[in-house]
């Protein structure tokens, strides 16, 4: 794993460096160290100053000037004190600056699966590589950051058909059911990339943040990969009704998390609606 601390100002390099490989020795995924480090190399770059000249109000006022979504905030701020947590423990300042910064609440956003003519119109829009990207999502529901690790070893038959071992959240790796034709598409790009279906500089693959924003660029308006993810589960539960198996199929570790995957079906909100006003 490629550790460096990237672009940072001058003593900011070693620290960030340590702090993320005591997280590789802890067992933090990959995709949670990438994700972590660079919150903390985006604080870097903004705070401008030596970690050991950081002060709290310089800390909150950087971290104000944010424009973050809820949830990115959030990330971020765990992100931060972490970091600030570690740095104090290991004497590279003598407190932390972010003691004491404020928790940021969990979003309760409601689901918001990409309707049909979005997915229609972003294969359309897709070059080869991404539109494979798309259909990961969409049609087994694999989050970017396990789309960026597909690897030809994680593809393998089973008793009905095809699987893939998706390398989920907190080294939670799950098995997914694929389609004969999705798996030999990826079968194929696996083979055409030297073992990885989407090769790059990430210890031999694409970042999730790059296959999230190729993504983007295909898809129209405000529409993202994660909404695809959204489509999966709310197909999949109207189909069969079984809420834990979509809690499956995402790698949710709670059907809480999932409920605010599915959209309830429009049709059968308009029949009960319906059936309201003939009553009354």
């Amino acid at each position: 794993m490629d550790i460096r601390a990237k672009g940072v100002p001058s003593g900011w390099a070693g620290p960030i460096k340590s702090w993320v490989e005591s997280l590789a020795i802890a067992g933090r995924s990959k995709a949670t160290i990438y994700t972590r480090q660079d919150h903390v190399q985006r604080m870097a770059r903004g705070l401008s100053v030596e970690p050991n000249k950081v002060s709290r109000s310089q800390l909150i006022e950087w971290l104000a000037a944010q424009n973050w979504s809820r949830e990115t905030r959030r990330s971020a701020q765990q992100s931060i004190r972490q970091f600030w947590a570690w740095a104090a423990s290991n004497g590279v300042v003598s407190a932390s600056p972010a003691v004491g910064l404020p928790h940021v609440k969990a979003a309760n956003p409601m689901p918001r699966p990409a309707p049909p003519i979005v997915v229609e119109t972003g294969l359309m829009n897709a070059d080869a590589r991404t539109r494979l990207i798309l259909l990961c999502a969409v049609d087994v529901g694999m989050r970017r950051s396990e789309i960026a690790q597909i690897h030809l070893d994680d593809i393998e038959p089973d008793l009905t058909g095809w699987s893939i071992i998706a390398h989920g959240k907190g080294n939670k790796d799950r098995r997914i059911p694929l389609p004969d034709d999705l798996a030999a598409e990826l079968v194929r790009a696996c083979r055409n990339g030297g073992g990885f279906a989407f090769p790059g500089n990430v210890d031999g693959h694409l970042s999730a943040r790059y296959v999230g924003k190729l993504a983007t660029r295909a898809l129209p308006g405000i529409w993202t990969l994660h909404t695809l993810r959204h489509r999966c589960g709310t197909d999949v539960y109207q189909a069969s009704g079984d809420i834990m198996a979509v809690r499956d199929l995402l790698g949710h570790s709670s059907v809480a998390t999932t409920q605010r995957y599915i959209a309830t079906d429009q049709d059968r909100l308009r029949a009960a609606l319906s059936a309201r006003r003939a009553a009354s």
